[in-house]
């Protein structure tokens, strides 16, 4: 699995709304994630609209508009999101519990390279499926105390 710069910036545009979350029906305006990010508003637009169609956001139209998660944070996998934006998660497809495609091995049952993917595609469902979007705004907020690590010149 690669993340793409599409599902990159979905992660980002969530973690926003996650970050902000409120059970009232609050909304947080494109412009401000799209600042908070870095992520083109054009880009970001579409990429709204589409987790809007997978029911991970709703949006609220007019002046005080803006997105909001659909459901509570802690309610939303990473999985979820990856598979909706991404697909599969699997490294290949013929180990891919919701996109199989049969591979062209002579034999599947018997394929070392399936069974290593099989594991590498176990461990990444494992740890999708249990990460929530409300474990990443935690981890967000963790890291914003730590120091930047940035270049160090000596002259």
């Amino acid at each position: 699995m690669k993340l793409s710069v599409r599902g990159e910036y979905a992660l980002r545009a969530l973690l926003v709304l996650a970050r902000d979350y409120q059970e009232d029906d609050s909304v947080v305006r494109i412009q401000e994630i799209s600042r908070k990010q870095n992520i083109p508003k054009r880009f970001l637009e579409q990429i709204l609209n589409d987790l809007k169609s997978a029911r991970l956001v709703e949006s609220k139209r007019g002046v005080a508009g803006g997105y909001r998660l659909r459901r509570a944070p802690q309610h939303i996998t990473l999985a979820e999101i990856i598979r909706h934006v991404e697909g599969p998660l699997a490294p290949v497809s013929c180990v891919s519990e919701k996109f199989y495609e049969k591979c062209s091995c002579p034999d599947e049952t018997r394929c070392p390279i399936r069974d290593v993917m099989k594991e590498v595609r176990d461990s990444i469902v494992a740890h999708m499926e249990h990460t929530s979007l409300a474990d990443l705004a935690e981890r967000a907020r963790k890291l914003e105390h730590e120091p930047m690590s940035g270049a160090d010149f000596v002259i």
